[in-house]
């Protein structure tokens, strides 16, 4: 009977243990953000108990990216197996592919490491889940991809840098890319599954975002600099905490945006510097029924301290807004003298978009000459998909409660221009401080709007 029962226990002790998960190195930090909405402390990690696992140790070799990005991924899983871990990247150039987070890394970059990010399609195959343009599809991987992770960072003084050489052959939009496009519009307008929205190939030509996290919670983006994308830069997408500070980001490709939050909530982005050939940052919701399903609005999004010296908007928001964007604060942003720049804020969307935008607050903004105005709102922004693919389902966007106060730029040829429908207009535009050096007579200049208070 002892024996029976030593041996019971034992198998019970066994069965414990390989159910028992070693415990998380990783520990997070709330970050309080005050804002003119009630603002959720934001938890980040700190890998401040983890161990360092350097690239080299795992077989990485300049100018050799197969070596690399297979060590940087061995990194990575040996960091997350620890339950916690910094993959760091030493001094000096490295050539690489693709590579995957996973949960409870921080990826760090000593001073003057660069990550050379391959420019060969073929690279960033298999297609993994990700988007284009406002639709859910499986696409070329991100050069830098996390999915359904929790805790990750990228750190350091380094570089992230994508070579172009093939993505700028793929900027034009040939007949086959716009082929692709209308039939994502189809697959995704009426909820087709994923497993059939299979555009990875040359045809289709859609280049893989730089970083993405993808539905992924407590993320950490400090102190590096990113040169060049194939497509949108930073893109959180349906993800939960997040923080973005201390950044130089570069990248004067086609649809360059800076940062895409989309689907995302509970984000600050501060002290970072944006030179874009598009928006310098953009908030979007993803598109039409594809969004509609998700239901998940961008909500919670602070921008301060941060600088832009060429972009399309320091701000956009939409025009891929069907799932709602609300409360956004966008405080204490400089425009530098010179900066080619199109609106402050824009908001755009159009019949197909539905979604809705509430609660936008911009302020104490400093910007030099504006090649159209400070805050320019328009219902009726469709791009290429104008003549592109029918109107589906018609779906209008409510948009109200916009708040700007103490913005000074110099030229501009005016201060708000809002294009709102008929049946739908814009309501409660409230301006106080807001003015520009040289400015045309026709300063406001307004359709459909309901409630528009002037206090300059």
């Amino acid at each position: 009977m002892k024996k029976l029962t030593t041996g019971f226990v034992l198998i019970l002790s066994l069965i414990f243990l390989s159910f028992k998960k070693d415990p998380s190195l990783v520990t997070l930090t709330e970050i309080l953000v005050k804002a003119p909405f009630e603002m959720p402390a934001i938890k980040i990690p700190d890998f401040s108990k983890c161990k360092k696992y350097s690239i080299v140790d795992f077989g990485a070799a300049q100018g050799d990216k197969n070596k690399t990005s297979e060590a940087i991924n061995k990194a990575i899983s040996k960091a997350n197996k620890a339950g916690g871990g910094i993959v760091v990247i030493p001094q000096g150039e490295w050539l690489t592919k693709k590579f995957h987070f996973k949960s409870n890394v921080n990826l760090h970059l000593n001073k003057g490491a660069v990550l050379l990010f391959s420019e060969d399609p073929n690279d960033y195959l298999p297609a993994v889940s990700s988007t284009w343009e406002g639709y859910e599809c499986f696409n070329y991987s991100p050069l830098v991809y996390a999915y359904k992770c929790k805790n990750i960072a990228i750190t350091g003084e380094g570089e992230l840098k994508a070579k172009m050489d093939i993505w700028k052959q793929w900027f034009t939009r040939p007949k086959s890319h716009m082929e692709s496009l209308k039939k994502l519009y189809n697959l995704a307008s009426y909820n087709k599954p994923m497993k059939e929205r299979q555009m990875a190939n040359d045809s289709a030509r859609f280049r893989p975002h730089f970083i993405q996290f993808n539905r992924c919670e407590n993320i950490l983006m400090d102190g590096v600099s990113i040169t060049n994308s194939p497509f949108w830069t930073i893109h959180p997408f349906l993800s939960k905490d997040v923080v973005l500070r201390n950044l130089k980001v570069y990248a004067h490709g086609h649809n360059n945006d800076g940062v895409d939050p989309e689907m995302s909530q509970n984000v600050l982005i501060e002290n970072c510097v944006f030179d874009q050939g598009d928006d310098a940052i953009a908030i979007k919701s993803g598109c039409g029924k594809n969004a509609w399903v998700l239901d998940t609005p961008s909500k919670n999004i602070v921008i301060r301290n941060c600088t832009v010296k060429n972009g399309h908007q320091l701000v956009a928001i939409g025009s891929e807004l069907s799932g709602g964007i609300e409360n956004v604060f966008i405080d204490n942003c400089t425009v530098v003298d010179g900066a080619k720049l199109n609106h402050l804020l824009f908001i755009k969307t159009n019949e197909r978009r539905g979604g809705y935008v509430n609660n936008i607050y911009m302020s104490n903004i400093i910007s030099g000459k504006i090649d159209a105005g400070i805050l320019g709102i328009d219902t009726d922004v469709l791009y290429q998909w104008r003549t592109l693919v029918p109107t589906i389902e018609r779906r209008l966007t409510p948009i109200k409660n916009v708040y700007l106060e103490n913005i000074k730029a110099t030229n501009v040829k005016f201060i708000s221009k809002i294009s709102g429908q008929k049946e739908l207009p814009v309501e409660n535009i409230f301006l106080k401080n807001v003015s520009a050096d040289a400015v045309p007579e026709n300063q406001n200049i307004h359709e459909n709007v309901l409630n528009f208070v002037n206090k300059n």
